[in-house]
Order: structure tokens, then sequence, then C-alpha cells
């Protein structure tokens, strides 16, 4: 019962129903219209063959001069008309004071006329009904004309009866064309339906099916458009879209896994083997003090490593947009500047500032801007070669502030700029200069100008290498550049 559940069945079932239903008032409709228009038409049609019967009755008298002369003449050319039409005619001869039939089974037959009749003929109005006349098994379309005189001779009223077979001979051909032709529709229907609502399901099962694939850890499935240009057709490429995110969001989950399970194990190994060193005497009385030293400095590591995920953590999971405050940014630099001064002199660094003496307002969290200078400039003292001179400048670019972080050292190649920004990624020479760093400085800088949908680029060119993003300016700066 589940598979007569789908959207599939449900539209199939929909869209004949409703072809169905449209043929189905249609027809009554139709019939409607067509029978009274054929019983019309039959009406007319027996009132001007009763009038033609009263006229050839009234002739017939007057050229005969009595009924008795003339009788037998007048059935046999009234039965004639009976057989080419089909209709039963009742002449009613005043003289005799009886009805003449054209057939042998209406004479000498008791008649009932309809009360409406005889109110009909006694206004000299025609009269048009259905009735048994007392005589037929069931009714019949009856047309009386009031009696027609000429000269001293009166006939009628005249009586024609049409039988049933004549009344809905036309009809029932109506009904066999329309039957058959309804079957057609409703074939045609069905295929063209059930073709579109293949062509509907298909990709949304296809995508189902995908799904199920997703949970159990298979990011390859993909749906194919098939060359759609309809909704289902962005809906299939926003999927493929999703697909390829998922799977570059698994594949990131992997190798942060690797990556921290490799910079947690370095550590980890290193004091492990020292602290086993010492307790099973492998190392002498007079190194456990340095060996000591290592195992402090590895465990500060290791500290530092796990806070620095948690400030990852926490950043990710943050929004910024409601934390957006006024701030001065000039000032921010140089209170980083001055506690950068320490790494800064020790490896005999000049600085090179071009910050603005007035205060330049910018929008947003500060002491997460404040990181990000700190962040940037910590790395290129890092890397700058030894009595080289750093570079931090701050200045207005439309309705941005731009800071500048730069340096001189090693190039970095154009195919590493862009791994720069990720977690745990260090160049080869960083892993032999940087022993503290834990690959996450530059990972949380990018995150957190992406929280406040700030952008950050890199440039490395002949030894210099140039770090800059940009910060929206308080509504007070944008004003004035303007």
């Amino acid at each position: 019962m589940k598979r007569f559940k789908g959207i599939y069945w449900r539209t199939f079932t929909v869209t004949v129903g409703m072809v169905a239903l449209t043929l189905v008032l249609l027809g009554a409709s139709f019939f409607s219209l067509t029978y009274s228009y054929i019983m019309t038409e039959k009406r007319s049609e027996l009132k001007d063959r009763a009038e033609i019967i009263a006229q050839m009755a009234l002739d017939a008298y007057a050229k005969a001069g009595s009924w008795l002369a003339r009788q037998d003449d007048l059935r046999t050319m009234v039965g004639v008309a009976q057989q080419m039409s089909g209709t039963d005619f009742l002449i009613w001869i005043p003289q005799e004071g009886e009805f003449l039939g054209t057939s042998s089974e209406l004479n000498n037959q008791k008649i009932s006329l309809p009360e409406a009749m005889y109110q009909k003929l006694a206004k000299g109005e025609v009269y048009m009904g259905v009735s048994t006349l007392g005589f037929y098994e069931k009714p019949r379309a009856v047309v009386a004309v009031p009696a027609r005189t000429e000269g001293w001779v009166e006939i009628g009223p005249v009586l024609a009866i049409a039988e049933p077979n004549t009344m809905t001979e036309m009809w029932r051909a109506f009904l066999g064309i329309f039957g058959m032709t309804a079957v057609t529709v409703l074939l045609i229907a069905f295929v063209a339906t059930a073709t579109t609502t293949m062509q509907q399901t298909k990709p949304i099962r296809d995508m189902a099916s995908a799904s199920r694939k997703f949970a159990e850890g298979n990011f390859d499935a993909r749906v194919h458009r098939t060359g759609r240009d309809d909704e289902i057709g962005e809906l299939i490429d926003s999927f493929n879209s999703m697909a390829d995110s998922l799977q570059r969001t698994e594949q990131q989950r992997r190798e942060f896994i690797a990556n921290i399970s490799h910079e947690l194990k370095t550590p980890m190994t290193t004091i492990a083997g020292y602290a086993d060193g010492i307790l099973d005497g492998v190392i002498s009385r007079s190194e456990e003090r340095q060996y000591l030293a290592i195992i402090s400095d590895e465990s500060r590591r290791l500290a530092r490593l796990v806070r620095r995920m948690l400030d990852v953590s926490q950043l990710q999971s943050m929004d910024l947009i409601m934390q957006k405050t006024p701030f001065d940014l000039s000032e921010s630099m140089r209170r980083v500047l001055v506690s950068m001064e320490k790494k800064i002199t020790s490896r005999g660094l000049d600085v090179d500032v071009e910050i603005p003496e007035d205060p330049v307002m910018v929008l947003g969290d500060n002491d997460l801007l404040t990181q990000v200078v700190y962040n940037l400039l910590e790395n290129a003292a890092k890397f700058a070669s030894q009595g080289s001179t750093l570079f931090l400048g701050l200045e207005k670019k439309g309705e941005k502030a731009v800071v500048t972080v730069r340096n001189a050292g090693q190039t970095i190649s154009s195919e590493e700029l862009p791994l720069l920004f990720e977690r745990f990624h260090k160049s080869d020479r960083s892993r032999s200069e940087d022993k503290d760093g834990v690959g996450l400085g530059l990972y949380i800088v990018r995150t957190i100008l992406e929280q406040h949908r700030e952008k950050i680029t890199a440039a490395s060119e002949d030894g210099v290498t140039t770090f800059s993003f940009t910060v929206q300016l308080a509504a007070e700066e944008s004003g004035k550049n303007v």
C-alpha cells in the first residue's frame, strides 16, 4: 500500500481523475443540450407532419363528399407516410365521432387524450408532450394540432405519435461517438501523465537514494540533471552543490582529525618518552633538569593547542553581527605593537608604522579584531629575516579601513598562499623555525574576519610577504569619506 501513496501515484490519480471528471461534466452538458435540441426538432417535425396529414384528410373528404368513399384510400396514403417517417397518426373524424388510425391496431381502440391536450386544443393551440394515450405500453412523444376547417368540412384534431427508437436514435449515436472519444482522451491522458510524473519523481527518488548513501558515509553520490531547465533542474543543482559541500566538509573533518592526532601525538610522545626515561633511570641525574624543561615546554605547547582549538570552536559558534560596536582601531593597533615589543626586539627587527594619529572608528568586536592584528604581527615577526623591517599600516578606502602587515623573509609560493589559512597548515620552513606554533593562528584570523563578513588577502614576492584585511568603518567615519 505504501507504494501507491507516493507522489507518482497521487499526481497520476489526480490528473487522470480531473480528465475523467471533465469528460463526464462535458458529456452531461452536451447530452442535455443535444437531447433538448433533438426533442425540439422532432416535435417540430411531428407538427409539420400532423398538419400535412390534416390537409390530406380535408382534401380527401372534399373530393369524396363522405368518409366512407375515401376512407380506404386515406388509410393507405397515411400508412405509407407512417412507414416512411416511423410516425403513427390519429385523425379525429367529427362526423363519425371516432379516431381514424394509420395502423390496424389503432382502429376501434379506446384512446385517452390527456387533459392538458384538451385544454391546448380548445384554445386552438398545438399540444406537444409525452403520453401513452391509454394504448401504448411506454410513453411516446405526441404532437396534436387543433381541428382544421375548410368550407363546410371540419377535420381534427390530428395526432402525430413518434416511436421511442426514432426519438433516441441520434442521441445513441452521439453517445457512441462520445464514448470512443472519452476512451481515447483517457488513454492519452494516462500515457502523458505517467510519462510526465515519472520524469518528475525520478530525480526525487535519486536524491532520496543519494541521501541514504550520505547517511552511510558515502558522499560520492550525485543526481544527474539530464538537461532539465525547470525547478526540478534547479533542485538537482542545489542538491549536488550541497553534496559537494558535504564532501568537502567530510574531507576537512578527516584532515582535521589526522592533523590534530599528529599535533597531539608529538608532544605527548615526547612527554611520555622523557618521563619514562627519568623514571627508569635511563636519564642521568645531571640531565634530568634539562629533560624536565623539555617536558614542561611540550606540556605548555599541548595546552596552547587545546586552548586554540577551543577558541576556534567558540568563534565558529558566535554571531558577531549582534556584537559589533564602534571602536578606535588605530588605538587597538598601537596596543598590539606595544605588547609585541619584546618579541620584535629579540629578533633585532625594526618597525615601520603608518597609523593615523586621529582615531579611526570601525564597526566590529574590539577584542577579536585586536586578536587578528596580534596574530598577523606575531606571524610576521616569527618568519621575518633577522634584522629586517616589519611594516604595520592603517588607511581608509571608501567605507572600509584597510590594515596591512608586511615582513621580509623567504618567498611563499603561489600554490601555498591559499593554504596559509587552513587549520594546522605549516610550510616546510615553518616546521623547522616555528617550534612553538600549532598551525591555528592564521586559521583563527580568517575565521574572525569571516564572522565579520570581511576579507583577507596574502601576497608574497621577492621575499616580501604582505597580509591585508578590511574592516567596516563606523557610520560617522563613512560620512566623512563621502
